[in-house]
């Protein structure tokens, strides 16, 4: 099992901006996956780990984008309709008997292969036949609706990149070129728990004073959505023994461990003092809002993202910066969310020096842009707000007031999954 070197999230200081947290990641975490060999199909969602090169063009020969008659564009009248003998006929995986002789058509299907001489296609809806005489009328411009060998792809292209989280179109480009197989990373092990007395899982007895367990059922689902398999190892108590013991077991056969809950300052928050005691802990108060703190750190050599418990800071700290991490520890080159400008429907003020994220719902306005109406209540346990709203407003740290008409920052939900 690949693992990290020592050290790779000491950054120093006790507080920093996002920004600064985010560059930091980039620049220090590497990938800790090893590569593997998955049939085709089994690459969706995945992480390529080698360039994939073009063995063969694509098209691999000239061939017609429509159904008509394939000419040689010197054969035709100037000005003025062509009339021309069709000689043949050519179906999509047949390969043509004899080139068009000099005022010969052929009649032609979308992705059949041209004829020699022929170079230039007409649609059948533009032209008229007579017989065994296709009227062909003026004005076709030379190579029309014909696609050139390689033109979609040059054998010897590099047509994917190492690096690269693989689409169902790159499943389909890979194809296209006689893939069968890709080399990927293999998906990391991610141990995750809970933390906290008041926790239950749903379908147990729910005790005064306590509650169901959202987190750890929104953080599964989130990996999930990544290329990592998911070691789900329930609920800790609030007890240093056991949640020291927990952290200890799980590092022996994980790549990465992920927690919920108990890495805050409080008296029962002993995920950071057996971080501590087993590796290292570089706990991070950012400048950010919902989410502080966030605590990376190793055990041994395993890195280790302890998230808030509150449910949506616990989300937006996830999405942001554990993110990220998780996508670079599996090989991938860009982990960036997708980032739209729209609209903000709404005023709002804020401190500086903090960046802040708002949940927001997206509507086009009367112009065709994107208004962004946030969610009226801010606290982060709230995670019904999660559900009603599309996705994320991100303030930067300089801004501290918000007027309505003002581009944002948007963040949408099915970007960061």
């Amino acid at each position: 099992m690949a693992q990290l070197s020592d050290d790779c999230f000491a950054f120093g200081g006790k507080l920093m901006t996002a920004a600064e947290a985010l560059d930091l990641l980039a620049q220090r975490i590497t990938t800790v996956a090893d590569p593997e060999t998955v049939p085709l199909r089994a690459g969706l969602g995945r992480i390529l780990a080698r360039n994939v090169i073009a063995a063969r063009a694509v098209p691999p020969h000239d061939n017609s984008a429509v159904d008509g008659y394939a000419v040689a564009f010197g054969d035709l009248t100037p000005g003025g309709e062509s009339r021309l003998k069709v000689v043949g006929r050519i179906a999509a995986g047949q390969m043509p008997r004899r080139e068009a002789q000099p005022g010969e058509a052929v009649r032609i299907f979308t992705g059949a292969p041209m004829p020699k001489r022929a170079d230039t296609v007409l649609m059948q809806e533009d032209c008229r036949v007579d017989g065994d005489i296709v009227v062909i009328p003026p004005g076709i411009k030379r190579g029309s609706n014909r696609r050139n060998t390689g033109e979609d792809i040059a054998a010897g292209a590099m047509i994917l990149r190492a690096g690269v989280r693989l689409r169902p179109q790159d499943i389909g480009l890979a194809a296209s070129v006689g893939c069968t197989e890709l080399s990927v990373y293999r998906k990391l092990t991610v141990a995750l728990f809970s933390t906290g007395d008041e926790l239950r899982d749903a379908g147990d007895e729910l005790p005064p004073g306590c509650v169901y367990d959202a987190n750890r059922h929104v953080l599964a689902s989130l990996l999930a959505s990544l290329p990592c398999e998911v070691r789900d190892l329930g609920i800790l108590g609030d007890n240093y023994e056991t949640v020291h013991d927990a952290l200890d077991r799980a590092a022996q056969s994980s790549d990465l461990i992920v927690t919920s809950g108990g890495v805050s300052t409080g008296e029962e928050d002993h995920v950071r003092a057996a971080v501590e005691a087993l590796g290292k802990m570089h706990f991070w108060r950012l400048a950010i809002r919902p989410g502080r703190p966030i605590a990376l750190g190793q055990i041994g050599r395993v890195p280790f993202v302890g998230l808030p418990g509150n449910p949506v800071a616990m989300m937006v700290t996830f999405m942001r910066i554990a993110r990220p991490a998780i996508l670079k520890l599996a090989g991938c080159a860009d982990a960036s969310p997708l980032v739209f400008r729209v609209r903000a429907n709404f005023d709002y003020k804020k401190k500086q020096n903090r960046r802040e994220w708002l949940r927001v719902r997206v509507h086009p306005d009367a112009d065709g842009v994107l208004r962004a109406e946030k969610f009226p209540r801010d606290g982060a346990g709230i995670l019904s707000s999660m559900v009603e709203a599309d996705g994320l407003v991100e303030l930067p740290e300089e801004l501290t007031q918000l007027a309505p008409g003002t581009m944002v920052d948007f963040l949408p939900f099915s970007g960061m999954t």
